[in-house]
């Protein structure tokens, strides 16, 4: 018996290292063109509008391939799915080295997107069918933490690497990775779907159908997407904005955000993640609440970032991260277990298409409009709008969480 459990926790932490590595290398991918994306304007000159474009359209393709793969990834072997887009990524990072203009940059930028949509659109619904309800902010965190990480290394090895090698050459070193641990997935054994599941299925929790008149799944969905709007969009346009707007050179901005990214972001992550469950079990909604409460606190500090030149600028963006990622884990797992594992995977997929529809896919090119016609100041007034509602729903979402059962160990 305590062999048997002695294995099964084996296999699930092997699972849990492996696709957080997998996200690590994703986020890294992801945002190495932030790092370096000044240098690629001047090779390819364009205005922020055009080049803010490119990541509308790797979100725009990512969050059209998600309800495919979530579909197929409730019916079929969720692994071998990941796997194949974890090598499709990769391959298609490698393209960068024979990138020689805007048109084929834009085409690369494509089909990253779509081979990321097939891990991100199933990985949360594996990891929740590893842990319970109450665990899953926790476990979520470790995986999430992947977001500032890999951001922060990719600001770090984009910054370093393409002053001395050019900006192709980040992108070369940051594929070899995701080619390895997506072979290493397909020795993961694939868990029971619902093994953990303690919540009732109901038609509104565990029917597609359902899932559209689902509030619970619909309150956290779109607090998610005007999050994901605000930090896209800062992702995108902060180091550049350090550089125009506050002339701080541009290796030394993307060091201090990268820094500040990864220090905020590992401290924020795994902080929600046990506060999520912490409050989950005491209070209905408890993830919702805290990620709440992160969005109201991150509002003033964005604004203090952007108006504030002096020495207050610094920490007022690390406390804007650390308050905006600090709702990472229990905002995914208030939509993880809103629904029943029958439609998780799809559900999931609605959300990301969802939040990158009304997020990131589209808030860089608006905030790039804004700065071309306006100032960049004005643009992150956007993002400072879409945090405030943000906040709003998710304290309405509270009214909406299931409540787990009395006798769940906390």
């Amino acid at each position: 018996m305590h062999q048997e459990q002695g294995r099964v926790r084996h296999w699930t932490l092997l699972a849990l290292v492996v696709l957080t590595a997998l996200n690590f290398v994703n986020y890294i991918d992801r945002s190495v063109l932030f790092a370096v994306q000044p240098m690629v304007q001047r090779e390819f000159p364009g205005s922020d509008a055009k080049f803010g474009m490119l990541t509308t359209v790797f979100f725009f393709c990512y969050m059209v391939t998600a309800p495919l793969v979530g579909y197929l990834a409730d019916r079929f072997p969720r692994k071998y799915i990941m796997c194949c887009g974890a090598i499709l990524w990769s391959a298609a990072t490698l393209l960068t080295a024979v990138t020689h203009n805007f048109t084929e940059l834009m085409i690369r930028h494509t089909v990253v997107g779509i081979g990321e949509a097939t891990f991100v659109a199933i990985t949360p619904s594996f990891l929740a069918d590893l842990y319970p309800e109450h665990r899953r902010a926790r476990a979520l965190s470790v995986f999430y933490l992947a977001i500032p990480v890999g951001t922060a290394l990719g600001y770090l090895l984009g910054g370093a690497m393409a002053t001395r090698w050019g900006w192709r050459a980040p992108f070369m070193v940051g594929a070899v990775p995701g080619f390895l641990l997506g072979l290493i997935l397909l020795f993961v054994p694939e868990p029971v779907r619902g093994s953990k599941d303690h919540l009732e299925v109901t038609a509104e929790r565990g029917t597609f159908r359902g899932l559209w008149s689902n509030p619970a799944f619909w309150t956290s969905t779109l607090g998610m997407a005007l999050m994901t709007f605000a930090v896209g969009g800062m992702q995108v346009w902060m180091p550049t904005f350090l550089s125009r707007v506050r002339h701080v050179p541009l290796g030394t901005a993307n060091l201090r955000f990268g820094l500040m990214t990864l220090a905020a972001g590992t401290l924020a992550t795994m902080l929600g993640g046990w506060l999520g469950d912490r409050m989950e079990t005491r209070f209905r909604g408890g993830h919702c609440l805290i990620s709440a409460i992160g969005m109201t606190l991150a509002l003033p500090a964005v604004l203090l970032a952007v108006f504030h030149a002096g020495s207050w600028m610094y920490p007022a963006i690390f406390l804007a991260e650390f308050f905006l990622l600090l709702n990472t884990a229990p905002l995914n797992a208030a939509v993880l277990n809103s629904v029943s594992a029958q439609i998780r995977s799809t559900a999931f997929a609605v959300n990301i298409f969802t939040i990158h529809l009304l997020g990131d896919a589209f808030s860089p090119t608006l905030m790039g409009y804004i700065s071309d016609r306006s100032n960049m100041q004005m643009a992150f007034v956007a993002a400072s709008t879409a945090i405030l509602i943000s906040a709003a729903l998710l304290y309405l979402g509270m009214k909406y969480a299931p409540l787990l059962p009395k006798d769940d160990e906390a």
